[in-house]
């Protein structure tokens, strides 16, 4: 076999194994989208926190309600930055996406980790 055959048949396997491995690990990851609707996280906990508040009568159960709100301020954050850890993609508010098919909804995700129903 011609020795220079051989050096062109190899340098074509590397480099399709190269552009193959980083389609497969570096590429395909980044093309990936969740999106949250951030707004109607807001909302739910807003209701929650409004109806807390007006079903209290006591001092005790108003400090637990703000204790509630200090638990979300402090959680929010903390569960947007586990998001794109847990679903390997680029993690967007909704509205700012506009028809992406294979965009992935994390909302009820993120519900679960700042605790609303």
């Amino acid at each position: 076999m011609n020795p220079v055959l051989g050096a062109v048949t190899a340098a074509v396997l590397v480099t399709g194994a190269s552009l193959a491995a980083y389609d497969r690990w570096v590429l395909r990851p980044a093309l990936a989208i969740g999106t949250v609707d951030l707004a109607e996280v807001y909302r739910a906990k807003e209701a929650q926190f409004a109806q807390l508040l007006t079903a209290t009568a006591g001092e005790e159960e108003r400090q637990q309600a703000l204790a509630l709100a200090r638990r979300f301020a402090q959680r929010l954050p903390a569960a947007l930055d586990e998001l794109p850890r847990e679903c390997a993609c680029l993690v967007v508010v909704r509205t700012a996406v506009v028809g992406s098919p294979h965009a992935q909804d994390l909302t009820p995700r993120l519900r679960a980790k700042v605790e609303l129903p």
